[in-house]
């Protein structure tokens, strides 16, 4: 099933910079072969279902290898079944109707 996820995954216990963290856990995206929209306060991901959340996973097994010892996370996650839709799909959509 195809999924847009939104995360922001939150190493605690690691002091006020989680700037390395949030760059491994970009890099996990990539590996998965998913194509991550870094925001100021979290990721887009789109892909399927099951690689998105495996994706999840791994972040927080490398977050705590690097050693956080507390992670907090958010998710958004929207599915449909009457049509495929991207995320760039949607912010233009938005886009269009914007110029109305």
């Amino acid at each position: 099933m195809w999924t847009i996820a939104d995360f922001c995954i939150i190493p605690m216990g690691v002091g006020v910079s989680v700037s390395r963290y949030v760059a491994a856990c970009e890099k996990v995206f990539l590996e998965f072969g998913l194509e991550p929209q870094l925001h100021a306060y979290g990721t887009n991901v789109e892909g399927d279902w099951d690689k998105v959340m495996a994706s999840l996973k791994k972040c927080h097994e490398l977050m705590h290898e690097m050693g956080a010892p507390r992670i907090s996370t958010t998710v958004k996650i929207g599915t449909r079944n009457d049509r495929m839709q991207t995320m760039r799909e949607k912010i233009d959509s938005v886009q269009e109707k914007l110029k109305v």
